[in-house]
């Protein structure tokens, strides 16, 4: 008896072993911005622990970023449900996570890029409310501030057509505006000044805020900021072209 559990002792100990080295892999890729490789390494991490709350949260953020990068819309889906079902499955794990209500919300709005008006408008609801329950469960939290910005810059850019249909579905969207835009891309960005994706629609807020010394300040001070993930040269690239349109 006392072999067979030293044995499950030593093997336990062997497992959290295999965890800790494969979570350090996979941070390892990620900071090289291997994202690929990076989402293998934690999903290999769930297959031995199905509910290994850090995996699930990185393999949905990372399917959202993915996915984003896909040729055409069946491959993007793909990748934007994968995302929202990590995301569920985290937050069964843990619904007082702050990143795993900010991995749902982030799901939603990528799955948000391609749905026809009546989805996004459906999906409108529920990126704001896993956006502010990340907030209300870690204010320190840049990232659903930046969601929220995102969420008021496009809800308070509705055409009428797309009203008329929310006033239908919810009797209406809650209220958004530009002003609240700015206001949260800038609470992002005073959380962590080296998110560049973040420079880049804050820009655009105030360049429709008629703003155009702001905006272009903001996509001069991008450039001068290292590349931290894969996406932040598509980052720079768009923040060229907006230069040349709005110099």
């Amino acid at each position: 008896m006392l072999s067979f559990l030293l044995f499950f002792v030593h093997s336990s100990f062997l497992f959290s072993q295999d965890i800790n080295q494969l979570l350090k892999e996979a941070r390892q890729q990620e900071a090289a911005m291997h994202e690929n490789e990076a989402f293998l390494k934690y999903a290999e991490i769930l297959r031995q622990e199905p509910i290994n709350l850090i995996s699930l949260c990185k393999c949905s953020e990372l399917s959202s970023r993915i996915g984003a990068r896909q040729h055409g819309k069946d491959r993007m889906e793909e990748y934007f449900i994968a995302a929202r079902n990590y995301a569920s499955a985290a937050l069964r794990s843990n619904p007082n996570s702050s990143e795993a209500n900010f991995v749902m919300a982030l799901a939603l709005g990528r799955l948000s890029l391609i749905a026809g008006t009546r989805e996004r408008i459906v999906l409108a609801r529920g990126i704001k409310l896993y956006a502010e329950a990340s907030i209300r469960l870690d204010p320190s939290n840049f990232k659903p501030y930046h969601v929220l910005g995102k969420w008021n810059y496009e809800v308070s850019d509705l055409n009428m057509a797309e009203r008329s249909i929310a006033k239908i579905i919810y009797g209406g969207l809650p209220p958004a505006s530009l002003q609240q835009s700015i206001y949260y891309f800038e609470k992002s960005r005073s959380l962590n000044p080296a998110f560049l994706l973040n420079y880049l629609e804050l820009a655009r807020a105030y360049h429709r805020n008629g703003e155009n010394d702001k905006a272009l300040s903001l996509l001069r001070t991008l450039f001068t900021l290292p590349n931290m993930i894969y996406d932040d040269a598509r980052v720079k690239a768009t923040a060229t072209e907006l230069l040349r349109e709005w110099q």
